[in-house]
Protein backbone atom coordinates (compact mmCIF):
# COMPACT_ATOMS: atom_id res chain seq x y z
CA UNK A 1 0.00 0.00 0.00
CA UNK A 2 1.44 3.38 -1.00
CA UNK A 3 1.63 6.39 1.28
CA UNK A 4 -1.37 8.70 1.14
CA UNK A 5 -0.05 12.22 0.61
CA UNK A 6 -2.42 15.03 1.53
CA UNK A 7 -6.13 14.57 1.84
CA UNK A 8 -5.94 17.36 4.44
CA UNK A 9 -4.33 15.17 7.14
CA UNK A 10 -4.10 11.70 8.63
CA UNK A 11 -6.43 12.86 11.41
CA UNK A 12 -9.16 13.57 8.86
CA UNK A 13 -8.44 10.31 7.07
CA UNK A 14 -9.29 8.61 10.37
CA UNK A 15 -12.33 10.71 11.23
CA UNK A 16 -13.67 11.60 7.80
CA UNK A 17 -14.71 15.06 6.70
CA UNK A 18 -17.47 16.53 8.85
CA UNK A 19 -21.03 16.90 7.62
CA UNK A 20 -21.16 20.32 5.97
CA UNK A 21 -22.78 23.18 7.82
CA UNK A 22 -24.82 25.68 5.81
CA UNK A 23 -23.03 28.68 4.29
CA UNK A 24 -24.06 32.20 5.16
CA UNK A 25 -27.54 32.70 3.61
CA UNK A 26 -27.14 36.45 3.07
CA UNK A 27 -26.60 39.71 4.89
CA UNK A 28 -27.10 39.45 8.64
CA UNK A 29 -26.11 40.94 11.96
CA UNK A 30 -24.52 39.62 15.16
CA UNK A 31 -23.16 40.92 18.44
CA UNK A 32 -19.80 39.27 17.69
CA UNK A 33 -18.58 37.90 14.36
CA UNK A 34 -15.62 35.51 14.52
CA UNK A 35 -13.71 34.94 11.28
CA UNK A 36 -12.10 31.50 11.31
CA UNK A 37 -13.34 28.16 12.59
CA UNK A 38 -10.14 26.70 14.00
CA UNK A 39 -9.05 26.47 17.63
CA UNK A 40 -8.57 30.23 17.88
CA UNK A 41 -12.07 31.08 16.73
CA UNK A 42 -13.86 28.22 18.46
CA UNK A 43 -12.20 28.74 21.86
CA UNK A 44 -13.07 32.43 21.59
CA UNK A 45 -16.69 31.59 20.83
CA UNK A 46 -16.80 29.08 23.69
CA UNK A 47 -15.58 31.45 26.38
CA UNK A 48 -17.56 34.44 25.15
CA UNK A 49 -20.77 32.40 25.13
CA UNK A 50 -20.03 30.96 28.56
CA UNK A 51 -19.37 34.44 29.95
CA UNK A 52 -22.33 36.19 28.28
CA UNK A 53 -24.91 33.58 27.21
CA UNK A 54 -27.21 36.10 25.51
CA UNK A 55 -24.54 37.18 22.98
CA UNK A 56 -25.46 36.51 19.36
CA UNK A 57 -22.20 35.03 18.01
CA UNK A 58 -21.58 34.03 14.40
CA UNK A 59 -18.51 32.07 13.24
CA UNK A 60 -17.56 32.24 9.55
CA UNK A 61 -15.30 29.48 8.18
CA UNK A 62 -13.97 29.33 4.62
CA UNK A 63 -13.94 25.52 4.36
CA UNK A 64 -15.00 23.61 7.48
CA UNK A 65 -14.02 23.85 11.11
CA UNK A 66 -10.49 22.57 11.63
CA UNK A 67 -9.56 22.60 7.94
CA UNK A 68 -6.34 24.51 8.62
CA UNK A 69 -3.59 23.91 11.17
CA UNK A 70 -6.13 22.94 13.85
CA UNK A 71 -6.83 19.71 11.97
CA UNK A 72 -3.31 19.00 10.69
CA UNK A 73 -1.00 19.50 13.67
CA UNK A 74 1.01 17.13 15.85
CA UNK A 75 -1.60 16.71 18.55
CA UNK A 76 0.48 18.41 21.25
CA UNK A 77 -1.21 20.28 24.07
CA UNK A 78 1.82 22.18 25.30
CA UNK A 79 2.86 25.03 27.59
CA UNK A 80 5.56 26.47 25.33
CA UNK A 81 5.63 30.18 24.45
CA UNK A 82 7.32 31.69 21.42
CA UNK A 83 9.12 34.95 22.17
CA UNK A 84 9.13 34.63 25.95
CA UNK A 85 12.69 35.93 26.37
CA UNK A 86 11.91 39.05 24.36
CA UNK A 87 8.69 39.52 26.31
CA UNK A 88 10.70 39.36 29.54
CA UNK A 89 13.16 42.00 28.25
CA UNK A 90 10.35 44.33 27.31
CA UNK A 91 8.03 43.84 30.27
CA UNK A 92 10.09 42.30 33.05
CA UNK A 93 10.93 38.82 34.25
CA UNK A 94 8.02 38.57 36.67
CA UNK A 95 5.52 39.37 33.92
CA UNK A 96 7.01 36.57 31.82
CA UNK A 97 6.84 34.19 34.80
CA UNK A 98 3.14 34.95 35.21
CA UNK A 99 2.62 34.33 31.51
CA UNK A 100 4.42 30.98 31.78
CA UNK A 101 2.37 29.96 34.80
CA UNK A 102 -0.80 30.81 32.92
CA UNK A 103 0.32 28.66 30.00
CA UNK A 104 1.03 25.80 32.40
CA UNK A 105 -2.51 26.11 33.75
CA UNK A 106 -3.90 26.21 30.22
CA UNK A 107 -2.97 22.57 29.65
CA UNK A 108 -5.18 21.51 32.56
CA UNK A 109 -7.88 23.94 31.41
CA UNK A 110 -8.22 22.33 27.99
CA UNK A 111 -8.41 18.86 29.53
CA UNK A 112 -10.98 20.06 32.06
CA UNK A 113 -13.16 21.49 29.29
CA UNK A 114 -12.96 18.19 27.41
CA UNK A 115 -14.15 16.39 30.54
CA UNK A 116 -16.90 18.90 31.28
CA UNK A 117 -18.20 18.97 27.71
CA UNK A 118 -17.67 15.23 27.16
CA UNK A 119 -15.25 15.70 24.27
CA UNK A 120 -13.31 12.49 23.58
CA UNK A 121 -10.12 13.62 21.83
CA UNK A 122 -7.90 10.65 22.74
CA UNK A 123 -6.38 12.95 25.36
CA UNK A 124 -3.64 11.57 27.60
CA UNK A 125 -1.70 13.77 30.00
CA UNK A 126 1.74 12.21 29.81
CA UNK A 127 3.70 15.45 29.70
CA UNK A 128 6.35 16.45 27.19
CA UNK A 129 9.75 14.76 26.88
CA UNK A 130 12.50 16.51 24.91
CA UNK A 131 15.62 14.48 24.23
CA UNK A 132 19.24 15.23 23.33
CA UNK A 133 21.10 13.03 20.87
CA UNK A 134 24.57 14.65 20.82
CA UNK A 135 26.88 16.69 23.09
CA UNK A 136 25.73 19.90 21.40
CA UNK A 137 22.08 19.01 21.91
CA UNK A 138 22.80 18.06 25.52
CA UNK A 139 24.28 21.52 26.15
CA UNK A 140 21.20 23.12 24.62
CA UNK A 141 18.97 20.82 26.66
CA UNK A 142 20.61 21.77 29.95
CA UNK A 143 20.39 25.47 29.10
CA UNK A 144 16.75 25.03 28.11
CA UNK A 145 15.98 23.17 31.32
CA UNK A 146 17.65 25.85 33.43
CA UNK A 147 15.71 28.58 31.63
CA UNK A 148 12.41 26.83 32.26
CA UNK A 149 13.23 26.55 35.95
CA UNK A 150 14.07 30.25 36.00
CA UNK A 151 10.62 31.02 34.65
CA UNK A 152 8.96 29.17 37.49
CA UNK A 153 8.49 25.65 36.13
CA UNK A 154 9.71 23.95 39.31
CA UNK A 155 8.12 20.58 38.52
CA UNK A 156 10.26 19.99 35.42
CA UNK A 157 12.74 17.07 35.62
CA UNK A 158 16.15 16.53 33.99
CA UNK A 159 17.23 12.98 33.10
CA UNK A 160 20.46 11.33 32.06
CA UNK A 161 20.79 8.63 29.42
CA UNK A 162 19.71 5.77 31.69
CA UNK A 163 16.64 7.57 33.06
CA UNK A 164 15.67 8.61 29.53
CA UNK A 165 15.85 5.00 28.32
CA UNK A 166 13.54 3.96 31.15
CA UNK A 167 10.88 6.19 29.60
CA UNK A 168 11.59 5.70 25.91
CA UNK A 169 14.43 3.98 24.09
CA UNK A 170 15.55 6.57 21.56
CA UNK A 171 18.78 5.45 19.87
CA UNK A 172 21.73 7.50 21.06
CA UNK A 173 19.78 9.62 23.56
CA UNK A 174 22.17 11.11 26.11
CA UNK A 175 19.65 13.03 28.19
CA UNK A 176 16.19 14.51 28.30
CA UNK A 177 13.99 17.04 30.04
CA UNK A 178 10.38 16.32 31.01
CA UNK A 179 7.53 18.60 31.99
CA UNK A 180 4.13 17.45 33.24
CA UNK A 181 2.50 20.39 31.46
CA UNK A 182 1.62 18.63 28.24
CA UNK A 183 -0.76 16.08 26.76
CA UNK A 184 -1.40 14.08 23.63
CA UNK A 185 -4.53 14.84 21.64
CA UNK A 186 -6.28 13.81 18.46
CA UNK A 187 -6.56 17.31 16.98
CA UNK A 188 -9.54 16.64 14.71
CA UNK A 189 -11.56 14.97 17.45
CA UNK A 190 -10.90 18.02 19.60
CA UNK A 191 -11.88 20.58 16.95
CA UNK A 192 -15.01 18.62 15.99
CA UNK A 193 -16.03 18.30 19.61
CA UNK A 194 -15.41 21.96 20.25
CA UNK A 195 -17.46 23.01 17.20
CA UNK A 196 -20.36 20.79 18.29
CA UNK A 197 -20.11 22.21 21.81
CA UNK A 198 -20.32 25.87 20.79
CA UNK A 199 -23.22 25.09 18.47
CA UNK A 200 -25.05 23.45 21.36
CA UNK A 201 -24.45 26.63 23.37
CA UNK A 202 -26.21 28.64 20.66
CA UNK A 203 -23.32 29.88 18.51
CA UNK A 204 -24.07 29.99 14.77
CA UNK A 205 -21.40 28.46 12.51
CA UNK A 206 -21.45 29.02 8.74
CA UNK A 207 -18.97 26.89 6.77
CA UNK A 208 -17.99 27.14 3.09
CA UNK A 209 -18.10 30.90 3.67
CA UNK A 210 -14.76 32.57 2.90
CA UNK A 211 -14.32 36.07 4.27
CA UNK A 212 -12.58 38.19 1.66
CA UNK A 213 -12.24 41.39 3.67
CA UNK A 214 -12.68 42.60 7.22
CA UNK A 215 -13.64 46.21 7.78
CA UNK A 216 -14.60 47.87 11.05
CA UNK A 217 -17.86 46.20 12.11
CA UNK A 218 -18.13 44.28 8.81
CA UNK A 219 -17.06 40.80 7.63
CA UNK A 220 -17.50 40.61 3.86
CA UNK A 221 -18.12 37.28 2.08
CA UNK A 222 -19.33 36.28 -1.43
CA UNK A 223 -22.69 35.33 0.14
CA UNK A 224 -23.32 38.49 2.09
CA UNK A 225 -21.95 40.69 4.84
CA UNK A 226 -22.12 40.13 8.58
CA UNK A 227 -22.38 43.39 10.50
CA UNK A 228 -21.33 43.28 14.13
CA UNK A 229 -19.96 45.72 16.72
CA UNK A 230 -17.05 43.33 17.20
CA UNK A 231 -15.35 41.40 14.39
CA UNK A 232 -12.55 39.11 15.56
CA UNK A 233 -9.94 37.94 13.07
CA UNK A 234 -8.99 34.36 14.02
CA UNK A 235 -7.51 33.22 10.71
CA UNK A 236 -3.87 32.63 11.76
CA UNK A 237 -1.93 31.15 8.81
CA UNK A 238 -4.66 32.05 6.31
CA UNK A 239 -4.69 35.74 7.28
CA UNK A 240 -2.67 36.67 4.16
CA UNK A 241 -5.69 35.80 1.99
CA UNK A 242 -7.67 38.72 3.43
CA UNK A 243 -7.64 42.05 1.63
CA UNK A 244 -4.89 44.28 3.01
CA UNK A 245 -3.31 41.54 5.17
CA UNK A 246 -0.88 39.96 2.70
CA UNK A 247 2.21 40.98 4.67
CA UNK A 248 0.94 41.16 8.26
CA UNK A 249 0.83 37.42 8.99
CA UNK A 250 3.12 34.98 7.19
CA UNK A 251 1.97 31.41 6.45
CA UNK A 252 4.65 28.84 7.32
CA UNK A 253 4.43 25.12 6.69
CA UNK A 254 5.20 22.09 8.85
CA UNK A 255 4.93 18.53 7.62
CA UNK A 256 4.05 15.20 9.24
CA UNK A 257 3.96 11.45 8.64
CA UNK A 258 2.04 8.69 10.39
CA UNK A 259 3.24 5.09 10.47
CA UNK A 260 1.14 1.98 10.21
CA UNK A 261 0.05 0.63 13.61
CA UNK A 262 3.08 -0.90 15.32
CA UNK A 263 3.14 -4.43 16.69
CA UNK A 264 3.29 -5.26 20.38
CA UNK A 265 6.88 -6.43 19.87
CA UNK A 266 7.85 -3.11 18.29
CA UNK A 267 6.31 -1.16 21.15
CA UNK A 268 8.08 -3.41 23.63
CA UNK A 269 11.39 -2.51 22.00
CA UNK A 270 10.60 1.21 22.06
CA UNK A 271 8.95 1.61 25.44
CA UNK A 272 7.06 4.92 25.51
CA UNK A 273 4.55 3.53 28.01
CA UNK A 274 3.93 7.02 29.42
CA UNK A 275 2.76 8.27 26.02
CA UNK A 276 4.60 11.56 26.44
CA UNK A 277 4.70 13.85 23.45
CA UNK A 278 8.28 13.67 22.16
CA UNK A 279 10.64 16.32 20.83
CA UNK A 280 14.36 16.88 20.46
CA UNK A 281 16.99 19.61 20.73
CA UNK A 282 17.98 19.75 17.06
CA UNK A 283 17.82 23.18 15.41
CA UNK A 284 15.33 21.79 12.87
CA UNK A 285 13.43 20.03 15.61
CA UNK A 286 11.01 17.14 15.36
CA UNK A 287 7.80 16.49 17.30
CA UNK A 288 6.00 13.18 17.72
CA UNK A 289 3.27 11.36 19.59
CA UNK A 290 2.20 7.78 20.21
CA UNK A 291 -1.34 7.74 18.85
CA UNK A 292 -4.29 6.07 20.55
CA UNK A 293 -4.36 3.38 17.85
CA UNK A 294 -0.66 2.51 18.22
CA UNK A 295 1.06 4.53 15.49
CA UNK A 296 3.81 7.12 15.61
CA UNK A 297 2.83 10.49 14.18
CA UNK A 298 5.99 12.54 13.62
CA UNK A 299 6.54 15.97 12.15
CA UNK A 300 9.05 18.72 11.56
CA UNK A 301 9.93 21.61 9.32
CA UNK A 302 10.61 20.81 5.70
CA UNK A 303 8.32 22.77 3.40
CA UNK A 304 9.83 26.23 2.86
CA UNK A 305 7.98 29.53 3.01
CA UNK A 306 5.91 29.90 -0.14
CA UNK A 307 6.57 33.08 -2.11
CA UNK A 308 3.74 35.60 -1.95
CA UNK A 309 2.28 34.10 1.24
CA UNK A 310 0.61 31.30 -0.72
CA UNK A 311 -0.98 28.37 1.11
CA UNK A 312 -1.73 24.84 -0.01
CA UNK A 313 -5.23 23.46 -0.41
CA UNK A 314 -5.20 19.76 0.39
CA UNK A 315 -2.27 19.23 2.76
CA UNK A 316 0.10 17.60 0.28
CA UNK A 317 3.77 17.71 1.19
CA UNK A 318 6.91 17.25 -0.87
CA UNK A 319 8.29 13.71 -1.48
CA UNK A 320 11.71 14.74 -0.20
CA UNK A 321 10.09 15.96 3.01
CA UNK A 322 8.48 12.55 3.51
CA UNK A 323 11.89 10.93 3.04
CA UNK A 324 13.50 13.34 5.51
CA UNK A 325 10.85 12.64 8.15
CA UNK A 326 11.25 8.89 7.64
CA UNK A 327 15.00 9.31 8.19
CA UNK A 328 14.31 11.06 11.49
CA UNK A 329 11.96 8.27 12.53
CA UNK A 330 14.57 5.60 11.80
CA UNK A 331 17.30 7.68 13.44
CA UNK A 332 15.27 7.64 16.63
CA UNK A 333 14.07 4.05 16.31
CA UNK A 334 16.31 1.94 14.01
CA UNK A 335 14.09 -1.10 14.52
CA UNK A 336 11.41 0.70 12.44
CA UNK A 337 13.53 0.84 9.27
CA UNK A 338 10.99 -1.23 7.34
CA UNK A 339 7.82 0.25 8.80
CA UNK A 340 5.19 1.47 6.38
CA UNK A 341 4.31 5.17 6.28
CA UNK A 342 0.55 5.28 5.85
CA UNK A 343 0.02 9.01 5.53
CA UNK A 344 1.92 12.26 4.95
CA UNK A 345 0.58 15.79 5.06
CA UNK A 346 1.42 19.46 5.58
CA UNK A 347 -0.19 22.16 7.69
CA UNK A 348 -0.12 25.95 7.49
CA UNK A 349 0.97 27.84 10.60
CA UNK A 350 0.71 31.57 11.21
CA UNK A 351 3.67 33.81 12.07
CA UNK A 352 3.23 37.55 12.73
CA UNK A 353 5.28 39.43 10.16
CA UNK A 354 6.53 41.91 12.75
CA UNK A 355 7.69 39.22 15.16
CA UNK A 356 6.87 41.52 18.07
CA UNK A 357 5.28 40.12 21.22
CA UNK A 358 2.20 41.90 22.57
CA UNK A 359 2.64 44.73 25.04
CA UNK A 360 0.73 44.83 28.34
CA UNK A 361 -1.18 47.92 27.20
CA UNK A 362 -2.66 46.18 24.15
CA UNK A 363 -2.38 42.49 24.99
CA UNK A 364 -5.05 40.39 26.68
CA UNK A 365 -4.39 39.32 30.28
CA UNK A 366 -1.52 36.92 30.89
CA UNK A 367 -3.78 33.85 30.89
CA UNK A 368 -4.75 34.32 27.28
CA UNK A 369 -3.76 31.81 24.61
CA UNK A 370 -3.93 32.16 20.82
CA UNK A 371 -7.72 32.45 20.88
CA UNK A 372 -7.51 35.72 22.74
CA UNK A 373 -4.44 37.15 21.03
CA UNK A 374 -5.70 37.13 17.44
CA UNK A 375 -5.83 40.72 16.24
CA UNK A 376 -9.40 42.04 16.03
CA UNK A 377 -10.63 44.36 13.33
CA UNK A 378 -12.59 46.26 15.95
CA UNK A 379 -12.17 46.33 19.75
CA UNK A 380 -13.19 43.01 21.30
CA UNK A 381 -15.52 42.69 24.25
CA UNK A 382 -14.10 41.66 27.59
CA UNK A 383 -13.85 37.87 27.69
CA UNK A 384 -12.69 35.20 30.14
CA UNK A 385 -9.60 33.03 29.62
CA UNK A 386 -9.36 31.32 26.26
CA UNK A 387 -7.02 28.31 26.35
CA UNK A 388 -4.71 27.33 23.57
CA UNK A 389 -4.59 23.81 22.24
CA UNK A 390 -2.03 21.98 20.18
Amino acid sequence: MSTVNGGISFWYAQEGAPAPREPLPGDTTADVCIVGGGYTGLWTAYYLKKAVPFLNITVLEAKFCGYGASGRNGGWLYNGIAGRDRYAKLHGHEAAVRLQQAMNATVAEVLDVCETEKIDADQHRGGVLEVALSPAQLNRLRAFHAAELAFGETDRELYGARETAERIRVAGAVGSSWTPHGARLHPVKLVKGLADTVEALGVTIHESTPVTEIKPKHAITPYGTVRAPYVLRCTEGFTASLAGQRRTWLPMNSSMIATEPLTDAQWESIGWDGRETLGDMAHAYMYAQRTADGRIALGGRGVPYRFGSKTDNDGRTQPQTIDALREILVRFFPQLAGVRIDHAWSGVLGVPATGAPPSPSTAPPAWAGPAATSAPASPPPTSPPAPSAT
